[in-house]
């Protein structure tokens, strides 16, 4: 099951790359490498919740790859993994649907697509750490060439290359660091299994817990994106194209979260423990700064990208609460935020192509142009700020619960951010949609029918788990059991 929520997408690619030349005919099978793993992926998500046996993994595949070096081929997917696996194929369906306009190069462009999928994928499915660790890097290929290919050039007032070679750079550094924490536990246990690693306490050869824990730490906070790394994100999401921005705020920033949880504080429980207060004040930072700087943003899709800064924190928040409620509500936010910033990031790339003007100075009127964009426009605003009912709220007020028994101060400053986000969130839709309808923007055509099935698919979910949000909270409880039972 794992294998083909996995690699289908990458046989889709290979098939694409070497044997489709029409452009139908292209997207077509783009869509069904992608929708395949969808319905796999929802398939297992019930299965597992109706068994709630999610506390170990499930639908396990295990053998031996590299004997020499104790190299296991090994998935699985418990209570953590399996709903971002399921955000994964969800978004990966949707980014194919919002690409359908795409004519540049598109045999390139959709295979590329899909071996993003693949990797991402693969990463919230492994328990081999090599075999993690090798997914994680596969993604950079696919996504330096999304956006140094197809994203908004100069001409459009981007830089493609400029921002896809510092997302290079900085994910690589990132990857180095995990790297070199990756092998410490390696030379220190003897083993890449995670599940084993994870089952007794690690002490570490060369470096000191501390020091292993800061590195893979490290490693996934540049991915997350927290303060002071976060300067790459900016910069890839305003000028890659609308479904590499969807797959990168909607999944890709998982992968720091989902390593933090899974590993760094899986792995080294008593480090994570003694930082904890350190993390909290980390996490504020990431909220009230990247709120903050989202207020001063004029550009719709760059006021988008730092307010998944400030959200993200509310991961890391989540996070250093270490008790049962606090790493729920981390996870519910991850999976949270993935559907809501997706949705908004779908919806600034669909303005920006159909309106070309993404300064919101020069927005305006839009509602009465395209009102079925406008109603989604507004739920993805209303989910972002928080609105009960909706996925957003649920996943916040999960991760104040858990945060608030252990840091009142940060929990309390981090509740502060919702009201900045309120701002400029209404802010944001109100210059873009209301207002009097603009003359230039006569011409401009609301989503087409194609369009609109990825943003009606991701506002039932966000409906979904904000009206019944027992069906992810459960699941992810079970996951984060065995973690938290270590403090």
């Amino acid at each position: 099951m794992l294998s083909a929520i996995i690699f289908l997408p990458a046989v889709g690619s290979i098939i694409i790359a070497l044997f489709l030349r029409s452009g139908t005919a292209i997207k077509r099978a783009a869509l069904v490498f992608s929708a395949v793993p969808l319905v796999l992926a929802l398939v297992a998500f019930i299965d597992a919740f109706r068994r709630l046996d999610l506390h170990q993994p499930q639908f396990v595949e295990k053998f031996s790859w590299v004997p020499q070096l104790n190299v296991q081929y090994y998935l699985g997917a418990d209570g953590l993994s399996l709903p971002l696996v399921l955000l994964t194929a969800l978004l990966g369906t949707g980014a194919v649907l919002i690409s359908w306009h795409i004519h540049k190069r598109e045999r390139e462009y959709f295979a590329w697509l899909l071996l993003l999928q693949t990797s991402v994928t693969g990463v919230f499915a492994s328990l081999d750490l090599l075999l993690f660790f090798l997914f994680w890097e596969i993604e950079l290929v696919p996504m330096y060439f999304l956006i140094s290919i197809w994203g908004y050039g100069v001409e459009e007032g981007g830089r493609r290359e400029y921002s896809a070679m510092k997302y290079v750079i900085f994910t690589i550094l990132g990857s180095a660091l995990m790297l070199a924490g990756i092998l410490v536990v390696y030379f220190s246990t003897g083993t890449f299994d995670m599940v084993q690693i994870a089952s007794a306490p690690i002490k570490p050869v060369v470096l000191t817990a501390s020091a292993v824990f800061t590195l893979l730490f490290l490693g996934f906070a540049i991915k997350l994106p927290m303060f002071p790394f976060h300067t790459w994100l900016p910069d890839a999401h305003t000028d890659a194209p609308t479904a590499v921005s969807v797959m990168l705020a909607g999944v890709l920033l998982k992968m720091g979260g989902y390593g933090m949880i899974r590993i760094a504080v899986n792995f080294f429980p008593d480090v994570a423990a003694s930082a904890a207060g350190v993390l909290a004040a980390l996490a504020v930072v990431n909220i009230l700064y990247g709120a903050a700087v989202t207020l001063r943003q004029t550009d719709l899709k760059r006021m988008i990208a730092y307010s998944s800064v400030s959200h993200m924190g509310y991961v890391l928040l989540g996070i250093a609460a270490l008790n049962q409620i606090g790493l729920t509500g981390a996870s519910l936010q991850m999976f949270s935020h993935g559907i809501i910033t997706g949705l908004l990031f779908m919806m600034a790339g669909l303005i920006l192509d159909k309106v070309r003007e993404r300064n919101l100075s020069r927005l305006g009127g839009l509602a009465t142009r395209m009102p079925f964009m406008a109603v989604v426009f507004v739920i993805a605003g209303l989910a972002a700020l928080g609105l009960p009912s909706m996925s957003g709220f649920v996943a916040e007020i999960t991760v104040f619960l858990g945060t608030f028994p252990v840091w009142r101060v940060a929990a309390i400053l981090g509740a502060f951010g919702i009201v900045l986000t309120a701002g400029y969130m209404l802010w944001m839709v109100q210059r873009t949609l209301f207002g009097p309808p603009l003359e230039r923007f006569a011409h401009v055509e609301d989503a087409h029918l194609i369009e609109k099935v990825p943003l009606a698919g991701l506002v039932a979910a966000i409906m979904f788990v904000g009206l019944f949000p027992s069906v992810l909270s459960s699941v992810f409880s079970k996951g984060v059991e065995a973690i938290v039972g270590k403090f």
